[in-house]
């Protein structure tokens, strides 16, 4: 057992060795090797599949440009994530505009199937997720996905810890509004 764990260590760090160097096969295996997964880490955090190839991209480039800092011996793929996450970061603090509203308009809502959530696929939960504002998108990902604290997504998307808390329960209660809607409409 350890001689395959050696041998896929070994094979990890040719590989980024190789993408150091620039080479093209290389880049190639990293990125087909790894986009499935960060591509559903963007789709959270996109508007759309088009913006969610964006930031992947863009992700990639900065892989490839930062790949000398990567630390051998930690996990490669959770070096690419944290990547790919602060990627999604700065397009939404490029996209979005500095609106939020106050914790007293949010409303509180209550749904007749307590188990409409859980009956949901993965597929229509991303789907509800789209559907939410950049901002609150971003701080739903950040707090319940990747498990920022709010003082932590209030540093990375510079904003107050109470807006933080804010756009998480706006970001809740439309995803239990959507994700109930869906449930519903399909008489389950």
């Amino acid at each position: 057992m350890n001689i395959a764990l050696d041998l896929g260590y070994a094979e990890e760090q040719h590989l980024v060795e190789a993408c150091i160097a620039r080479e093209r096969w290389a880049q190639k295996k990293l990125y087909e090797d790894h986009y499935s997964k960060m591509m559903s880490v963007c789709l959270r955090y996109a508007d759309n599949e088009d913006d969610a190839l964006d930031i992947l991209h863009e992700g990639f480039i900065k892989i490839f440009k930062n790949i000398a800092k990567y630390q051998p011996g930690t996990a490669l793929t959770a070096w690419i994530r944290t990547i790919m996450v602060n990627t999604s970061i700065d397009y939404y603090r490029k996209a979005v505009r500095r609106r939020t509203d106050d914790l007293d308009q949010a409303y509180s809502l209550s749904t007749d199937i307590p188990d409409a959530i859980s009956r949901c696929s993965e597929k229509d939960i991303l789907q509800a997720i789209r559907q939410l504002t950049p901002a609150y998108r971003a701080v739903f990902n950040l707090y319940v996905i990747e498990g920022y604290s709010h003082k932590e997504i209030a540093e990375q998307l510079e904003i107050t810890e109470s807006t933080s808390r804010s756009n998480l329960v706006k970001a809740r209660l439309k995803l239990q509004v959507l994700l109930s809607g869906k449930y519903a409409a399909h008489g389950e």
